[in-house]
């Protein structure tokens, strides 16, 4: 039997994009920049296409039961520093608006941290909006420290 309460992890398929779109959008943010309509879905296909064919590239999805329930990319980055040492990169993360508060993003996290660490990675590394005072707070619990000020320059 199922355990419905149980949060398993897989690689997202072209068939979660709705799920995952309505994930990214359901935020104070994400609200204000992504497109659901119709004629957007072509520019997240194409956007999924190219993560799904990077090597270095994983979209994840949380799920409960057959339900996703959150989403992470995960990007490998090789680099020279840390003597020729790989970087994880976690982006996008988000959890259900009626599934925060019961640890999954915790979950979704650590599964990304293990990822890393079979890919010999060196570190995980992720940037987050300042504006989200309470991820500030989440990611610290996790273990992260806010050691470096990260830039943007929206093109």
């Amino acid at each position: 039997m199922h355990d419905e309460q149980t949060i398993g992890f897989r690689d997202a398929v072209e068939a979660d994009l709705p799920a995952i779109i309505n994930l990214l959008a359901d935020d104070f943010l994400g609200g204000g920049r992504e497109a659901a309509g119709a004629d957007d879905m072509a520019a997240y296909r194409t956007a999924f296409g190219a993560i799904e064919a990077s090597p270095d590239n994983r979209l994840i999805v949380a799920c409960r039961g057959e339900r996703v329930v959150g989403n992470f990319q995960l990007t490998f980055i090789p680099g020279l520093s840390f003597t020729g040492g790989k970087r994880a990169q976690i982006e996008a993360v988000r959890v259900d608006s009626g599934e925060r508060g019961n640890g999954i993003g915790g979950q979704m996290i650590q599964y990304g941290i293990a990822a890393a660490r079979l890919e010999k990675c060196c570190l995980v590394q992720l940037a987050m909006n300042k504006q989200r005072t309470d991820t500030l707070r989440f990611y610290k619990r996790l273990g992260f420290e806010a050691s470096h000020e990260g830039f943007k320059l929206m093109l």
